[in-house]
C-alpha cells in the first residue's frame, strides 16, 4: 500500500486506513497504542472496562503514542454517560460507537471536536447513521465475530449496496484479515477496514493465551451466529455452545438462554480462559490465523498482501 492519503486517513490523521476493532476483552492500551504506532487507528474497547478501568487504559495510551488513537463505545452497555464524560475530559478525539442509535452521543461528542464513526450491519441504518451525521461509516458483514447483524448479509454484499446509498467515507469490516482480503474491500467501494480477528491472536492483545492459542486452532465452520432472540453473536461451537444449541432444540425459550448466558460469560473464555464454559467470540475469518503475531508483524503482512494482490485480467 502505498503512503498517499484517502477519505478514512485524511478523516483520522493516520497513515494507513486500516483501523483495528474495539473488542471486548482484546483492545486494552497496549494493543490501541501498538496499531496506532504502526499507522493505523488503535481502538480501545470500553465494554469490557469499568469507567475508572477505561480512563486509565485512555492515560496509558496517551503515554505508549503520539499517534491519533480512539475509544469503542457499545451504546448497549451501562454507564454510558460516565464513559462518554471520561472520553470528554480525556480528550479522546475519535470515537466509535456500535449496537444502538447513532444519533444518542454524535452531536454532543462532535461539539467538542470528536471525530464520529459508527457500525452498522446493513444499508438501511448505514443512511440512518448519515442522516445521524456521523463522520464515518462502518459496515460489517456477517462473518465477523462478536455481536453482529440479525440479516447475515456478507461483506461482499454489504459494502458496494452501501457504498451506493451514502456519501461518508465507508470503512469495510468482517471476514477480514489479509492484506488481499483489504483491497478486495476497498475494490467494493470502501475507503479503508477494521479489523478484529487478526489483531485477537496478537502478542498485544488483552485477551488469554488460551484463546489466542485457540484462535489459531480454528478452521472452517467452528463459529456460528446465534443468540439471535438476545443479541446476535458468532461464537466458537463449545461446551456452552452447545448448551445453547440444546435450548434451541428444545423450543428456543429465550427465558433459558438468558439464564444459561448469565453474567460474564466472554470475561470467564476470552479473559480468563475457560475455553470450554466460556463465551468465546470471533470472526469466520479465524480460519485463516495460524500464529499469534506482534501487531507490527501484522501490519507489515497486511502492507505487503496489500501490494502483491493483483486482478487477474479477464
Amino acid at each position: 500500500m502505498q503512503d498517499n492519503q484517502n477519505r478514512i486517513s485524511e478523516l483520522f490523521n493516520i497513515k494507513y486506513p486500516i483501523i483495528q476493532a474495539g473488542m471486548i476483552w482484546h483492545s486494552g492500551w497496549r494493543l490501541a497504542s501498538a496499531v496506532s504506532n504502526c499507522g493505523g487507528l488503535g481502538l480501545i474497547g470500553s465494554a469490557s472496562m469499568y469507567p475508572d478501568i477505561l480512563r486509565e487504559n485512555i492515560q496509558k495510551c496517551k503515554k505508549a503514542t503520539n499517534k491519533p488513537f480512539g475509544v469503542n463505545v457499545a451504546l448497549l452497555y451501562p454507564n454510558l454517560d460516565e464513559i462518554i464524560q471520561i472520553i470528554l475530559e480525556e480528550k479522546v478525539e475519535i470515537v466509535f460507537t456500535s449496537a444502538g442509535n447513532p444519533k444518542l452521543y454524535t452531536e454532543v461528542l462532535q461539539k467538542e471536536g470528536i471525530k464520529v464513526a459508527h457500525v452498522v450491519s446493513s444499508t438501511k441504518f448505514a443512511v440512518k447513521c448519515e442522516d445521524a451525521g456521523v463522520d464515518a461509516i462502518v459496515a460489517e458483514g456477517f462473518e465477523a465475530g462478536g455481536h453482529n447483524g440479525r440479516d447475515e448479509t456478507t461483506t461482499l454484499c454489504l459494502i458496494p449496496n452501501v457504498k451506493k446509498h451514502i456519501s461518508k467515507p465507508l470503512i469495510a469490516a468482517g471476514g477480514i484479515a489479509l492484506g488481499s482480503q483489504m483491497k478486495a474491500a476497498m475494490i467494493l467501494g470502501a475507503d479503508g477496514v477494521q479489523i478484529g480477528s487478526r489483531f485477537a491472536a496478537t502478542t498485544e492483545a488483552s485477551s488469554h493465551e488460551n484463546w489466542k492459542n485457540k484462535i489459531t486452532e480454528l478452521n472452517e465452520g467452528d463459529t456460528h451466529l446465534t443468540l439471535k432472540e438476545l443479541a446476535p453473536v458468532r461464537l466458537v461451537k463449545n461446551k456452552f455452545f452447545n448448551e445453547l444449541e440444546e435450548i434451541y432444540n428444545q423450543g428456543r425459550d429465550k427465558e433459558a438462554l438468558n439464564a444459561t448466558l448469565g453474567r460474564a460469560r466472554a470475561k470467564l473464555g476470552m479473559f480468563e480462559g475457560n475455553m470450554e464454559d466460556g463465551e468465546l467470540e470471533i470472526g469466520q475469518v479465524s480460519a485463516l490465523i495460524d500464529e499469534i503475531l506482534p501487531v507490527e508483524k501484522v501490519f507489515n503482512n497486511l502492507l505487503e498482501e496489500f501490494n502483491d494482490a493483483k486482478i487477474p485480467s479477464i
